[in-house]
């Protein structure tokens, strides 16, 4: 499975778009876009793979929103405050008590050896500098990962917790709007598609590949 890496300046560099309650209190997924235009705005990102979430004092960096693996999704939050940044990646796989150690940890920098630890119905994961929250479905895996010196576990823990696949309404406000499309926030253009999150912005261009085998 591939994860994709958190740059330390994504904060400054992206412009943080708070998804209040998961949208507007009037809104609801009746007032959403037809099915058929959210799934072109999602790009190469498969729609039952598109997740969402909150913690306290983190607004969703709508830049950093983007498709990891072949058809997975990824978006970063951050806090103005502390500068911490957290990393929700959901692809295609499985995670369980054989395969927890031997896939890495979060942006893929967390190196040496992996710390799997069974937190409720989620597994908690820790390497050098990185630590994740997982929680395996069948067929995919969803993770919350930051770095252990800017988020403590609890944070992470809560965001875990609440991540969900995201509803019409949320894809709406998540997603690049279309050229004069209804996304709430400035998107791409008509036949512009979302960036790749696993994409490094130096270096060959191939994708990072840096988790283990999901089996």
């Amino acid at each position: 499975m591939r994860m994709t890496r958190i740059p330390r300046v994504l904060a400054v560099l992206l412009l943080p778009v708070v998804l209040g309650a998961c949208g507007a209190e009037t809104a609801t997924d009746a007032d959403a876009p037809p099915q058929a235009e959210l799934k072109a705005r999602a790009g190469e990102s498969a729609l039952e793979l598109i997740y969402v979430t909150e913690a306290p004092g983190y607004d969703l960096a709508r830049q950093s929103v983007g498709v990891i693996g072949n058809d997975g999704f990824s978006a970063t939050y951050v806090s103005a405050a502390s500068g911490g940044q957290i990393q929700l990646a959901v692809d295609r796989g499985k995670l369980d008590a054989a395969s927890c150690a031997k896939q890495s940890v979060g942006s893929g920098g967390g190196g040496g050896d992996v710390a799997c630890e069974r937190d409720g119905d989620l597994w908690y994961r820790a390497a050098a500098d990185a630590h994740e929250y997982a929680r395996a479905y069948e067929g995919h895996v969803v993770r919350v990962s930051a770095d252990a010196d800017r988020v403590d576990r609890e944070t992470l823990r809560r965001a875990a917790e609440k991540a969900h696949r995201a509803g019409a309404k949320e894809l709406d406000e998540v997603l690049p709007a279309t050229g004069g499309g209804s996304g709430g926030g400035p998107g791409t253009g008509v036949d512009e598609m979302p960036e790749r999150g696993d994409l490094p912005p130096v270096g060959d261009g191939a994708p990072h590949n840096d988790v283990g085998a999901s089996g």
